[in-house]
């Protein structure tokens, strides 16, 4: 009987190492989300080392003592690699190489690879591969020795894989025509947008930290059918869909790219076309995961990522989700009542589960307000002969009152204000 083959020969063992500048910092949870990074990546965690220190090591990210403690531990824990929680510049991924004589990666790549892995649609695909390059292009010899050591996995994956071998002049020709192509699809995207406008229906853009549940919510308002799953990153590329009220009000909603802590920012630079759905929409519907003890520095790495990228002086609504998760959320009292996730930046906030469906009907309230808001209240008997615009009215607006009488159709409704006037000349 031939023999099995072992397995765990072929996964990668990951000792995750990090630097913390001061107490009190969030470098423990950060290794947990870098820990669930490489999960999703393929890795297994073997093992954690944390260096105390002022400042991060210039050359070589830990101290030399700490350095060797590290390589002790890759031989006891028969560790492939090392995962720092930081982007390395390219002398520390060089030098920790030499030092530790195993794989290195750093926190940007972990994600660069999942983010390759998760690609699907051309547009996707373009960004990634950008990303890829930009982050390789100053890091090709540190790279080259990192994966000669072991030949595949986190890190080599997606369309970037081939362009390792590139010299730079090779790499920066292909990153000027992918930009040609990011431009191609941009211009895509702004004739859609001009399209939608025509419409006069409002947008609102889904944003929120990577697995708070933006996907789950824009399947439980319009059946979209995209991947939701309790993951990192589980869904990349865009989808706009169409959200029909029980008023019959409209509004379309875009599910954007996860936000991380430590996002790199060649990511950021080249997902800039996607999150422009953000900054064009008339709502922005903050999704944050009210289970996760670490919520509030989610919502401020949200937050502070829109305003990186200018989007600013929007409607926001911060949608609460995961309240199932959370012990006893319908519990009285006042004592609990304080406890509550509280958004005092925001012009609206919901609690919701996405995924049993509670509280959505308080969102689509919120939702209906906002766009009733922005419309303007229309009273007005139309001839039969111009009947035609009370359709117009029906596709655009929201018709409340259609009585018909001998001299026309009476109509009370509220409509966009750009079709008032053509709807009340005579």
């Amino acid at each position: 009987m031939a023999d099995l083959i072992d397995l765990r020969e072929l996964e990668e063992r990951v000792i995750l190492i990090a630097v913390s500048t001061r107490d009190g910092d969030d470098t423990l949870a950060s290794l947990d989300e870098l820990s669930q990074l490489a999960s999703t990546a393929g890795a297994v965690t073997v093992g954690r080392v944390i260096q105390s220190r002022e400042k991060v090591h210039p050359g070589t990210y830990l101290g030399k003592g700490k350095l060797e403690e590290v390589r002790n531990l890759i031989w006891e824990l028969d560790a492939t690699g090392v995962i720092c929680d930081d982007e390395l510049s390219p002398a520390q991924l060089r030098n920790l190489e030499d030092a530790l004589e195993t794989k290195v990666m750093d926190r940007t790549m972990v994600i660069l690879d999942i983010f390759a892995s998760r690609a699907s649609t051309r547009e996707g695909k373009i960004q990634v591969e950008l990303a890829q390059l930009r982050y390789r292009a100053v890091r090709l010899a540190g790279i080259g020795n990192s994966l000669s050591r072991l030949g595949g996995g986190i890190g080599t994956r997606g369309p970037g894989e081939k362009k390792l071998e590139m010299d730079r002049r090779l790499i920066h020709q292909r990153i000027s025509q992918l930009k040609g192509e990011l431009e191609d699809v941009k211009r895509h995207r702004e004739l859609t947008r001009q399209q939608r406008g025509k419409d006069f229906a409002l947008s609102g853009a889904i944003v929120g930290y990577t697995n708070a549940g933006k996907s789950t919510l824009l399947n439980r308002l319009t059946d979209a059918g995209i991947l939701a799953e309790d993951k990192l990153f589980a869904t990349l590329d865009p989808t706009t869909r169409s959200y029909i009220m029980e008023d019959g009000q409209q509004i379309l909603l875009t599910d954007t790219v996860g936000f991380i802590r430590k996002l790199p920012h060649h990511l950021i630079e080249a997902f800039k076309s996607t999150l422009e759905e953000a900054r064009y929409s008339d709502i922005i519907l903050h999704v944050a995961d009210c289970s996760n003890p670490q919520m509030d520095m989610q919502m401020h790495v949200v937050k502070e990522t829109l305003k990186d990228l200018g989007i600013v002086d929007k409607t926001m609504i911060t949608v609460f989700n995961k309240v199932d998760r959370m012990e006893d959320p319908d519990r009285a009292g006042e004592e609990h009542l304080i406890q509550l996730p509280r958004d005092f930046g925001a012009d609206y906030q919901v609690r919701i589960s996405a995924k049993t469906g509670e509280g959505i009907g308080a969102l689509e309230r919120i939702l209906q307000t906002i766009i009733r808001n922005r419309r303007v209240y229309l009273k007005k008997i139309f001839p039969y002969t111009q009947s035609g615009r009370i359709q117009t009215i029906r596709r655009y607006g929201q018709l409340l009152k259609e009585e018909y009488r001998e001299d026309g159709v009476a109509v009370e409704a509220y409509v966009p204000a750009e079709l008032f006037a053509s709807l009340y000349k005579d």
